[in-house]
């Protein structure tokens, strides 16, 4: 469980992490020198009952929020430190907005330095407090007066803090790992550590990772959960990984995620989402350029809603255009700032971290069901659909989670091998892969039907769902499927009485051809261009065999040159092509073909210019 410090600058944030951890989380010599945080600090809390908890210590200073940002996100409670002598100040205020935005569950009011003030004016600071965080993050959080100083009420905080952390619910075991960097360094001996708080899932020694968005690859060397080397670390843990394959050089700190390898996690620089701007807020057109951070990315964007710029109060559904490309998942929350002046005015959730292209619609309305995004996302994807792998990242959910959905939805989800589709595009699929039988008959009369394979090329959708619908038309006997081909139930090649007509005379100029039959060419001079589909009808009949690809003999030809070719090698065991002519009574221009096909068979065997006799007599039809 994390917990994150939040609070104006010096109302003594770190001197009471000091107090409850007994740890210094201020590491700089600047940080000492002035006495402000100015990175991030860490450290453990040792609570009755509980688990360690990951103590993020943020920085205060406006010129530093956007550190205060990157130690935020991903917290599970808030300890908001109220110097008494002072009350609520414009990082006090801007703090509570972000915890807000990002959707903190919960937390405790730390009303510092109460030994400098009278009691009267603790009242009164007191109950501007609790008119701070009405409505918000911290609404109804227990406001407890402590100083850092003396130790007074450091232990009536540790017992709220309690409370609050039972109240947090635990984080999914089964979920996908994600660990933002905050942190990288070397250490000797050990190599490439990065630090963070682990978002989701679980990492252990040995597994392999990749750090996004670059996509540089490495393996986990050790782990470390608050200074103690660890078997593996879980969600919600302040995690140091030692990484090897990696140099330090090669990592960007700010927006740089650990993900395992193998896991759906992709990078985007545009996505989908619902954003509230703050009340005081300046109006955000699609030129507008802000910060978008997530996590501890930090990246210029512009937000697109349609019907015109956002407007300080609204909360509109749009589309987030990214500078340089972030790990997202559906369900992360972000805040939104300005540059000039430096503000935060606004934040938002993502709803889909990778939409198809850079000009998506926002979806028409905010806070969407995770049923009713699933219902988005099918018809967004069209006939390529959503890889189920992908639906974690998609949906924002844990695997088992996500496969629960799946199933109790199955009756509006069509799911063809590792993809799901919407029903409403598998059936326009079904309508157009029989048009495009219907019209494979039409044009090609002779053929038995239409390969599956040139069904999915035709078709542009993704080749599972063409498999899955011609697997149904056949079930549904609409359709029939041999050797690869589909055609309509009760389709008969060359049944119509034009085509039986051609077939027929074609078959009888070959049989009177006999062992002289005529080129495909010279056919196509009688017959026409169709004489190849026709010649093709025959052979799956087995009333002719393609011994050339231009050059068809009838069956009975094919068989008469075969017998007669084994008896002249049964009587001389070995002959020339000049001595087969002689014995089978045909021109060379016949032959070779023959004698070719022969060999493709196994019936002769050449060695040189003779043949010999190879295997039984045996040939295709």
């Amino acid at each position: 469980m994390i917990l994150g410090t939040a609070g104006h600058i010096d109302h003594g944030k770190t001197s009471l992490v000091k107090a409850l951890t007994g740890i210094e989380t201020d590491r700089l010599p600047e940080e000492k020198r002035r006495g402000i945080t100015i990175e991030l600090g860490f450290a453990p809390l040792h609570l009755d009952g509980l688990e360690p908890i990951g103590v993020v210590d943020v920085p205060g200073h406006e010129a530093f929020v956007r550190t205060m940002l990157a130690g935020a996100t991903g917290v599970d409670l808030a300890l908001l430190v109220v110097a008494a002598d002072e009350g609520i100040m414009p990082q006090t205020r801007e703090h509570l907005a972000i915890l807000n935005l990002l959707g903190v569950r919960g937390g405790v009011v730390a009303l510092t330095k109460s030994d400098l003030v009278e009691a009267d004016w603790i009242a009164l600071v007191e109950e501007e407090v609790r008119v701070a965080i009405s409505g918000g993050a911290l609404d109804g959080a227990p406001i407890v007066r402590c100083s850092a100083r003396t130790g007074d009420g450091i232990a009536a905080l540790k017992s709220a803090l309690i409370t609050a952390a039972n109240a947090v619910p635990a984080r999914a075991a089964d979920d996908l790992f994600r660990m933002p960097i905050d942190r990288a360094f070397s250490v000797k001996g050990t190599g490439t550590v990065v630090t963070g708080t682990i978002w989701s899932g679980e990492l252990a020694a040995e597994d392999q990772v990749v750090l996004l968005p670059a996509g540089t690859e490495a393996r986990v060397r050790g782990v470390e959960r608050h200074g103690e080397a660890a078997a593996r670390a879980v969600a919600g843990a302040r995690t140091a990984v030692a990484l090897g394959g990696v140099d330090r050089a090669e990592i960007d700190v700010r927006g740089t995620v650990v993900v395992r390898a193998g896991d759906p996690w992709v990078t985007t620089r545009v996505l989908r989402a619902d954003v509230a701007l703050l009340e005081n807020a300046p109006a955000v057109g699609q030129r507008t350029k802000v910060r978008f951070h997530l996590g501890t990315a930090d990246v210029a964007a512009r937000i697109v809603a349609v019907g015109g710029p956002l407007r300080a109060g609204s909360r509109v559904p749009v589309r987030v255009v990214l500078d340089a490309p972030v790990v997202a998942r559906a369900g992360d929350r972000f805040v939104v700032r300005i540059s000039s002046p430096a503000a935060t005015i606004g934040g938002g959730v993502v709803t889909d971290p990778a939409p198809v292209g850079r000009r998506v619609r926002p979806w028409a309305e905010v806070g969407a069901s995770d049923e009713q995004r699933f219902a988005l996302l099918l018809a967004d994807a069209g006939g390529q659909g959503v890889a189920i792998a992908s639906l974690p990242v998609r949906l924002g959910r844990p695997s088992s989670s996500t496969l629960a959905l799946l199933s109790r939805l199955k009756r509006s989800v069509v799911v063809a091998g590792e993809r799901c589709f919407d029903p409403a595009v598998a059936k326009s699929v079904e309508t157009r892969c029989m048009a495009a039988i219907r019209a494979a008959h039409e044009l090609h009369p002779l053929e038995p039907g239409l390969p599956v394979q040139s069904l999915r090329s035709s078709l542009r959708v993704a080749p599972e769902l063409v498999d899955l619908i011609v697997e149904r038309l056949a079930e549904s006997s609409k359709i029939s499927v041999a050797d690869g081909r589909a055609a309509r139930a009760g389709w008969l090649a060359g049944g119509g009485e034009a085509d039986s007509r051609r077939t027929a005379a074609v078959l009888a100029l070959l049989t009177a051809a006999g062992i002289q039959p005529p080129s495909v060419d010279e056919l196509s001079v009688i017959h026409g261009n169709e004489v190849f589909g026709v010649l093709k009808l025959l052979a799956r009949r087995g009333d002719v065999i393609a011994v050339a690809t231009d050059r068809y003999f009838t069956k009975a030809a094919v068989d008469d040159l075969i017998g007669k070719t084994a008896t002249a090698l049964a009587e001389q065991r070995t002959m020339t092509a000049s001595q087969l002519r002689e014995a089978l009574g045909v021109t060379r221009k016949y032959l070779i073909p023959f004698l070719e096909y022969c060999d493709r068979q196994g019936i002769t065997v050449r060695r040189g210019d003779d043949r010999l006799l190879g295997k039984p007599a045996r040939h295709e039809s």
